[in-house]
């Protein structure tokens, strides 16, 4: 949304771009290179309280050493900001709803619904909530980014600021507080926030005329033989807490009525639909082995989080080391950071490593409320909506007044979405009549209440034992993760951390009535409850956001996991190591990670197998299925062919029946529906409503998709068969998301990179995911990889999606690209040693020295 929204903002440029930088090439170089920050030398940094190295190497990944926490947090502020100032600066613009300010009238609809949303108003609440240490690493955060601002300017903090400058946007930032840190957190959790869009998507579809049971369908149960949970029984109490968290976080008595009520909800889930998550949208993989199954002896952990493609990388590569840990000093950690935040998000210390997998369990609802005027309705009484105007200030344009509404649920959000729009005018509620002035629809989301995940982040950091983690885990309320879990004294573990909403009347698949008080939240899961291991019994730990328990668990943290395809593949993997008593190493985890087998082939391919492959063309590509191995490598002709296949299988099939931004994207979920339907060959959904005098059946419509995929391979990649490969069909491009989208080839070719060929695909463990419903090219991909050997620190490796540099043409911009394709990886260098010896730039900042007296 926000990407076509840009490319629309910026199309003023063409002209002033081609005047400004290509009226000379000498000026088109020095509008580019000028912002390349010096990565030798030194800097001043106001309230520093003593030197501070930073050491890079040849991908200009920065090693900073510090005497004292605020003074390594001021070092890590300034080098993100020498290499991604921009990129935090727009995050700043998106998560504050100012993007007006910088692109102009196109971002105004995208501000209203963030403003809507009020993350900025959150985060300024969160920060009194924080503890007084979290506070000062901020404000030191804070003081770092605004040094390197007052050692820069204009164009000198990167070209999206000459380029601002010559279209009338804010190319002037404005100073950083802590608050534009902790507002990017809300920003994450909106991603991460679990089943909301199938939420949507069933009330869409249901709306649209599909009967329910048909709807039902397209969400089916997940078998059981798939995947384990994360969690296995034996690790879950069905034992009900006596309390409950309540709002402010406080213990509440659980009533006697509720804890009935919550035990027939976990009693009926063998009844109700197990249906997926974000399937190719937003998940992870993340799994941890026991030493006990190793080379080493000691646990190794890996972790490839999965989300959109872009440039530069969400991620920042960084090791922060305090040259004598203890209580002025506590940090000692190597990892993934995000340009904007301190700390590391993703990484180890000197005795423990972790990582995420996105939980998604459900923590938004949807409310229909009734609304007259600026009222709405509570039982039988008409109460005040809570309203407040939001200007919205525009680059060229006049200022934007916006209405926010609220009820006691949330925002009222349907005045800002079409789709949440059309949830409530599609509204069915049975036995109340519909109000005078209508519904409305609000939201309900447990990151719209100021917590304490910022205190999370240091706390994980100087983890140092399983207890450690586990208290630090209590505080990451939202977004809510799995998190994996190892340490050097050999133990591996999981823990759910998050703020979940318990709910004692409905199961959250469908929106609401707001107005009778029966679908109310009656608290949160206590942290003690929330599902956790250490050390299980079969020496490893799974994560790719399957199911974390069976039905035993008392609560119900999700009706929409994923379904588990590549969790089952890792777990299946893992299993053939320890069951054969092959010792697992780092190279075996890396392979892993880019393991491409298709549980999507495995399910149809033997169907189309069963097809006449009539000799010459029509039947070309049907034999190139019978020797494939089922693996989407970028090279394989199979592959490109069965996914054009599974593509216009899924067209074919659904198309007709279903609203166009309802048709299937092709993941998870869709191999499970796909995979019932095929054993029911005359259900009308392999009937087209369209056709005339004709009803289709399975059969003829795999004949179609076979023989539609072949004619489109002609198309794509031309008539020999043997030539094809997915790689080329299946490209990923690195979009950088403001300039790199402005529909104009020279600026689009100063920001982006690409076309990349991969292999891999939707809901497999090498997740370049597509989505059938738009192409072939990749939506979502692994945005890193990492694997921590904890024997040997040092021998830990990593690998970003682009480089450390957010400057278009930097030596480091995107040089990890070729690397992450091939499936290599970085040293993850921990020792002060072997960074010294790696280190090919180093950069001090020194205490800014007193003025003299007059």
């Amino acid at each position: 949304m926000t990407r076509r929204r840009i490319a629309a903002g910026l199309a003023v440029l063409a002209g002033l771009v081609v005047l400004a930088l290509v009226a000379t090439a000498s000026v088109g170089v020095w509008s580019v290179r000028r912002a390349y920050p010096d990565y030798d030398g030194s800097a001043e940094l106001p309230r520093l309280t003593a030197d501070v190295e930073v050491i890079r190497d040849e991908n200009g990944i920065p090693h900073i050493y510090a005497d004292t926490a605020e003074d390594l947090f001021r070092a890590q502020a300034y080098v993100h900001a020498q290499d991604r100032f921009w990129q935090m600066d727009f995050r700043r613009h998106v998560t504050s709803g100012r993007l007006s300010e910088l692109f102009g009238e196109d971002q105004v609809e995208t501000d209203a619904f963030v403003r809507t949303l009020g993350w900025t108003d959150v985060a300024r609440a969160e920060l009194p909530l924080i503890s007084p240490e979290s506070r000062r690493y901020f404000d030191a955060y804070a003081d770092g980014v605004n040094a390197w601002l007052d050692h820069t300017d204009g164009g000198e903090r990167g070209l999206a600021y000459t380029l601002l400058g010559l279209t009338g946007g804010d190319d002037a930032p404005s100073r950083w507080t802590p608050v534009d840190s902790l507002s990017w957190l809300k920003a994450m959790a909106w991603d991460l926030r679990g089943n909301m869009q199938d939420e949507l998507s069933r009330s869409l579809i249901a709306g649209s005329g599909l009967p329910a049971d048909r709807v039902e369908q397209l969400w089916p149960e997940s078998p059981s033989e798939l995947t384990p949970p994360i969690v296995p029984d034996e690790y879950v109490s069905p034992r009900l807490p006596d309390t409950l968290n309540g709002p402010d976080g406080t213990p509440v008595p659980l009533a006697p009525a509720a804890a009935d009520a919550i035990q027939r909800a976990a009693d009926g889930l063998d009844a109700a639909p197990v249906t997926f998550g974000d399937g190719d949208g937003v998940g992870s993989n993340s799994w941890v082995v026991a030493g006990d199954h190793t080379e080493s002896g000691a646990p190794l952990l890996a972790n490839d989080p999965h989300l959109a493609p872009s440039m530069p990388s969400i991620w920042y590569q960084v090791g922060l080391h305090c040259r004598d840990v203890g209580p002025a000093c506590p940090f000692d950690v190597v990892g993934y950071s995000f340009a904007g935040l301190p700390g590391v998000i993703i990484g180890h210390n000197q005795d423990v490593a972790w990582g995420f997998t996105n939980l998604s369990p459900d923590v938004t609802d949807l409310y229909l409320e009734q609304v007259r005027g600026n009222s709405y309705l509570v039982g039988d009484d008409w109460v005040p909506l809570e309203v407040r105007e939001e200007t919205i200030r525009v680059a060229g344009g006049d200022d934007v007044t916006i209405t926010v509404r609220r009820t006691r649920h949330g925002p009222l959000i349907s005045e800002r979405d079409d789709d949440i729009e059309d949830v409530g005018g599609e509204a069915r509620v049975e036995a109340e009549p519909p109000p005078d002035d209508g519904y409305e629809v609000a939201l309900r989301w447990t990151a719209l209440d100021p917590g304490r995940t910022a205190d999370a982040i240091f706390a994980l950091n100087r983890a140092g034992d399983w207890e450690s983690f586990r208290s630090a885990a209590s505080m990451f309320d939202v977004p809510s993760q799995n998190l994996v879990y190892a340490d050097t004294d050999g133990n591996i573990g999981y823990q759910a951390p998050g703020r979940i909403p318990v709910r004692t009347s409905y199961d959250g698949r469908y929106p609401v009535p707001g107005w009778t008080g029966t679908y109310e939240w009656a608290g949160y899961i206590p942290f003690a409850s929330l599902p956790s291991v250490l050390n299980p019994a079969q020496g490893y730990v799974v994560t790719a956001n399957q199911p974390v328990t069976s039905d035993r668990y008392p609560f119900l943290l999700t009706g929409d996991f994923d379904p588990g395809h590549r969790a089952g593949r890792i777990n299946d993997l893992l299993a053939e190591r320890v069951d054969s008593g092959e010792p697992v190493g780092v190279e075996d985890m890396a392979a892993i990670q880019l393991d491409s087998y298709s549980d999507a082939a495995d399910i149809l391919v033997p169907y189309l197998l069963e097809l006449d492959a009539p000799e010459g063309y029509y039947g070309d590509g049907l034999r190139l299925l019978r020797d494939w191995d089922k693996s989407m490598t970028a090279d394989s002709a199979a592959a490109a062919y069965f996914n054009a296949v599974w593509r216009n299988l899924l067209e074919l099939t659904f198309h007709d029946e279903l609203p166009e931004d309802e048709w299937p994207d092709g993941g998870g979920r869709w191999f499970e529906v796909v995979r019932n339907l095929l054993q029911v060959p005359t259900d009308s959904f392999w009937d087209d409503v369209s056709s005339e005098n004709v009803t289709e059946t399975r059969d003829i419509i795999l004949v179609e998709a076979a023989r539609d995929a072949r004619d489109e391979m002609t198309r794509e990649q031309g008539k020999d068969a043997s030539k094809w490969e997915w790689g080329r069909l299946h490209g990923l491009e690195l979009t950088e998301p403001t300039f790199g989208t402005s529909d104009i080839g020279l600026v689009e070719w100063l920001f982006n990179r690409g076309p990349v060929e991969v292999g891999g695909g939707g809901s497999i463990v090498l997740a370049n995911a597509w989505d059938a419903a738009e192409g072939y090219e990749t939506v979502w991909s692994p945005s890193m990889r990492m694997i921590v050997d904890l024997d040997d620190l040092d021998a830990s490796r990593w690998i970003d999606l682009t480089g450390i540099s957010g400057h278009p043409f930097h030596d480091n911009y995107w040089d990890q690209t070729e690397l992450w394709r091939d499936g290599e990886t970085l040293p993850m260098r921990w020792d002060e040693d072997g960074v010294r010896d790696a280190g090919e730039h180093t950069f001090t900042f020194r205490p800014t020295e007193p003025s003299a007296s007059p």
